[in-house]
């Protein structure tokens, strides 16, 4: 009797595993035993679900990563949905993007498709360019504490509307533009304004029938806002909290950018894909990104993007190819292909036979290829930039946070970092100056 009760326990337990290999099978790509070690794939930007598809059945034996980035599809969940189980019916898995859309129907949404998807749900793409529209465009914050509309143009100027309706601009050049409202009894809509000089000069533009609020340079430079950059990177920060906490409570948040690699992780992002196949070295956003993905702890990737403003858009097949390649040795975890449908593109977008086939050889060749290892390239060297000094790299006067002009710091970190490539090239790695996070012993070259 005790025999055949062992017996039953052990048939049992035998049962018990064979299910949950089953389950835990199920809940990854066709073909795959395990969560794979580099995920590649292409970033899809058409208009309709049966394009997605029609993406999908092209490019899935050689890839294992779907990203939607429809700019039309993206709050239509049930086309989201659909093209999400299509990918992963296909042994895919799915990163989807939800832009700046963060509202109440999405978490509904996300608790279920987790449910249903498992870890075929890599995440979801939030925003985009964080630090490069910080640079490059217009953005725009709320004053936690006084309820201003303040906004970053892509100039460089700050200019901070107040709810009475005054509007204060801190333009790049140092002058100060006031403008006021005219007053509620007055027959003119036009507002008074006001030019305000450091040197003391003032250019009144149209006079205020009453007077205007202000009186002197000095009055409103004691209220600027984005005073320093220490002050800029908390903004930073903030800006879009409330939306990465909502999404981090959910999955990981995934996005891309050019620049500012490491302030973009502190503000929330798990992982960072560098924007590379323009004309930039990718020799330097690797070490960007790397630098601060390693360091913080973080993965990363790559998404190639256009190379040209005009067709062929993208680079040749050959030139991709490298670039992936190149990635995928530094270390790079996830990477993309950028595939754009223009009115004119081909039944692919903006990709053509050479980019598939290039993607094709980069999974066969490389990715599936035992002599080929995944971060092979290391780095030994780093480049440590001062804490804070969100400075766009690009070239040596490049703007500090889209609102400092570059200074005499900004020229030396410039050659420092273009000698450190020069000699080391994809050996180094760039951080910023943060306690937090003190640079590896495992660096043998520390340039400040």
């Amino acid at each position: 009797m005790k025999k055949l009760y062992l017996a039953v326990i052990a048939v049992f337990i035998i049962v018990l595993i064979s299910l949950s290999g089953f389950l835990i099978n199920t809940q990854r790509p066709a073909g795959e035993s395990e969560t794979p070690q580099a995920f590649v794939g292409i970033a899809y930007c058409g208009n309709t679900v049966a394009e997605g598809k029609q993406l999908i059945d092209k490019v899935k034996d050689y890839t294992n990563l779907f990203a939607l980035q429809s700019g039309l599809l993206q709050r239509d969940l049930p086309s989201v949905e659909e093209l999400g189980n299509y990918a992963i019916d296909a042994g895919m898995y799915f990163l989807p993007s939800f832009g700046e859309f963060v509202e109440a129907p999405l978490s509904d949404w996300l608790d279920s498709v987790k449910t249903k998807w498992g870890d075929h749900l890599l995440g979801v793409y939030h925003g985009d360019e964080p630090g490069g529209k910080m640079l490059d465009d217009n953005v725009k914050f709320k004053d936690p504490l006084t309820g201003d509309a303040i906004t970053k143009t892509k100039y460089g100027d700050i200019v901070v509307q107040k709810s009475n309706g005054i509007i204060i601009s801190y333009q790049l050049n140092g002058a100060i533009r006031l403008s006021e409202p005219a007053p509620a009894d007055s027959t003119s809509d036009i507002n008074s304004e006001k030019v305000f000089y450091a040197n003391g000069t003032v250019e009144v533009i149209k006079a205020a029938p009453n007077g205007f609020s202000f009186q002197t340079y000095q009055q409103l430079q004691e209220l600027r806002v984005f005073k320093d950059i220490d002050e800029t990177v908390q903004r930073f920060y903030a800006r879009d909290k409330n939306k990465m906490d909502f999404l981090r409570d959910k999955t990981q948040v995934f996005t891309s950018d050019y620049a500012l690699y490491w302030f973009d992780y502190l503000s929330g992002y798990d992982v960072m894909l560098s924007q590379i196949g323009w004309n930039i070295s990718i020799n330097q956003q690797i070490a960007l990104l790397r630098g601060a993905a390693t360091a913080q702890q973080k993965d990363w990737g790559v998404i190639i993007t256009w190379m040209y403003q005009h067709p062929p858009f993208l680079d040749s097949g050959t030139e991709i190819f490298n670039q992936l390649k190149t990635s995928y040795e530094c270390g790079a975890k996830y990477l993309l292909v950028f595939d754009y449908y223009t009115e004119n593109s081909g039944p692919y977008g903006t990709m053509q036979e050479e980019h598939f086939d290039a993607m094709k050889s980069f999974w066969n060749d490389v990715v599936k290829n035992p002599k080929v290892l995944q971060g092979s390239i290391k780095a030994d060297t780093l480049v440590v930039f001062p804490k804070n000094y969100g400075w766009g790299t690009r070239w040596a006067e490049d703007k500090i946070w889209g609102i400092y002009k570059a200074d005499k710091q900004t020229q030396q970190l410039w050659t420092l970092m273009q000698t450190t490539l020069e000699k080391h090239g994809l050996a180094t790695d760039i951080i910023y100056d943060d306690t937090d996070y003190p640079p590896s012993a495992t660096y043998q070259n520390i340039y400040r």
